[in-house]
């Protein structure tokens, strides 16, 4: 991917190539923020059902001037409803509390894999979108071993795979895993959240001066050159504008390459969140 704004899924839709990450914000501040990145340019909307403020953004959706089919929202299963039954039941609730028909995209928002139930809530979006409840289904934090279970089990692949992915751990296997099975992976807190230093790290910085922009702007650059679909957060309005501005240049191959070096495995993980071991369940 270079200069592209959009990206291809395997189910014959598309998505634009910058989501709009609301992690951490609620409220009329979170309203606010969801309304100015809509203003920015934003139309991909990517809430969950543990963000405790998919009412924010369907409060923001009424408000918006845009109209309701431009804009995409995706939400995400909880660990809980990852039995059949509940995992219908918890999308139709979504929808209610946002106010919409339909979502956009739907993923399991955990593989849970010792609770062992995950193949159960595929199958429940499989079904939901059938339903008409759903349009792109797909997973998040899935490793090879949870996508060919499901794969094998239902026949369907999902669309996507929202996984964490920053300079300080870059998953690269897991992205090519992705590539290989016709998988967009989408990258969650690409710029490692708060609890890390990447946007101040020299290297970053250093290419940031090298082609005239921000750091945040490389992170997201370096993420759509390896077909990776950056979800983004940002408070204000500028900064919002800001990371939708990384289609007008491109990175060296020995650019990417830096940023690629300052991987730091298993503990560059923001929160030690390993997919086989984290719990859900809230």
């Amino acid at each position: 991917m270079t200069k592209t704004e959009k990206f291809e899924l395997n189910d014959g839709t598309s998505l634009p190539a910058i989501g709009f990450g609301t992690v951490n914000i609620q409220g009329a501040k979170g309203v606010n923020s969801v309304l100015t990145a809509i203003d920015a340019g934003y139309r991909l909307i990517d809430t969950s059902t543990n963000y405790m403020n998919e009412g924010m953004v369907g409060e923001a959706i009424r408000r918006s001037t845009v109209p309701r089919e431009e804009l995409l929202i995706s939400s995400k299963l909880p660990g809980k409803a990852h039995e059949y039954d509940k995992a219908i039941k918890m999308i139709q609730e979504s929808l209610y509390r946002i106010g919409i028909d339909y979502f956009d995209k739907y993923l399991i928002h955990w593989p849970l894999p010792k609770q062992g139930k995950y193949e159960e809530a595929w199958q429940a979006l499989v079904d939901a979108q059938k339903f008409g409840l759903i349009k792109t289904i797909g997973v998040s934090n899935f490793l090879p071993e949870h996508l060919e279970r499901i794969i094998e089990k239902t026949g369907v692949t999902p669309a996507t795979n929202q996984i964490e992915r920053h300079p300080y751990f870059n998953n690269k296997e897991l992205v090519e895993a992705n590539n290989e099975l016709g998988i967009v992976t989408e990258a969650w807190s690409p710029f490692g959240r708060e609890i890390n230093d990447v946007l101040e790290n020299e290297t970053i910085v250093a290419i940031a001066e090298k082609y005239g922009k921000e750091p945040a702007q490389i992170i997201i650059r370096w993420n759509l050159q390896n077909n990776v679909m950056p979800i983004v957060k940002a408070s204000s309005f500028s900064h919002q504008k800001a990371n939708l501005d990384a289609f007008d240049f491109e990175l060296t191959e020995e650019d990417c390459q830096k940023i690629d070096a300052l991987d730091k495995g298993e503990a560059g993980r923001v929160e030690g969140q390993h997919p086989n071991e984290y719990e859900e369940f809230d």
